[in-house]
């Protein structure tokens, strides 16, 4: 089977989605900000090494512990739907959208848009806290070949706005595009990637 790898932020869509998520729940639900000062103090231990980003995703999105959840992500995407890239619309294969975005926000956009497969950060849904490795770099190739096996799926296009840490996704890849606001940009793989 022909398949299309997409990440999802700032590929997909022009913003990171949890990161806007997270502003959004803050305004709409002002009494979030009494996590703030935990988060500040996860990512001051990410910034300074002594915790890795999957450990700090833990602390990301406590938050949804005491919000309506379905509700907000509903609402959240009846606002930014519309900022998805025309292109994406046209797609032509199996679409197989991988990210390091969490499950709970990206799960209602999947469905609006038709993804064939949705692979993500999981998280528990009642605390936040994300479940087993964030879902980037090396993992992103991990988690697919968890969903097909490698000798069943080829690969086409792969499209992305990280050269730095997509590598390993566009390294799948017959033909690489790289999202440069909003538009799409083929590389060469072995020329990009010269080590």
């Amino acid at each position: 089977m022909e398949i299309d790898i997409y990440d999802f932020d700032k590929t997909i869509v022009p913003f990171d989605s949890g990161s806007l998520f997270m502003g959004y729940c803050l305004l709409r639900y002002p009494y979030t900000i009494v996590f703030l000062p935990l988060q500040a103090v996860g990512l001051l231990l990410v910034l300074l090494r002594i915790i890795n980003f999957t450990q700090y995703k833990k602390l990301c999105f406590i938050f949804v512990s005491v919000i309506p959840l379905e509700k907000a992500v509903k609402a959240f995407w009846n606002r930014h739907e519309k900022q998805v890239h025309k292109w994406f619309y046209d797609r032509k294969r199996y679409s197989v959208v991988i990210s390091a975005s969490p499950d709970f926000l990206l799960e209602e956009i999947s469905e609006r848009l038709g993804f064939d497969k949705l692979i993500c950060s999981r998280h528990n849904r009642r605390t936040g806290a994300i479940i087993g490795e964030n879902c980037r770099n090396e993992e992103k190739v991990r988690r697919l070949y968890e969903e097909f096996d490698a000798d069943e799926i080829t690969v086409v296009d792969v499209y992305s706005d990280s050269i730095r840490h997509d590598k390993p996704i566009f390294a799948l890849g017959k033909n690489c595009i790289n999202i440069v606001k909003g538009k799409k940009v083929p590389f060469n793989f072995k020329e990009k990637y010269k080590d």
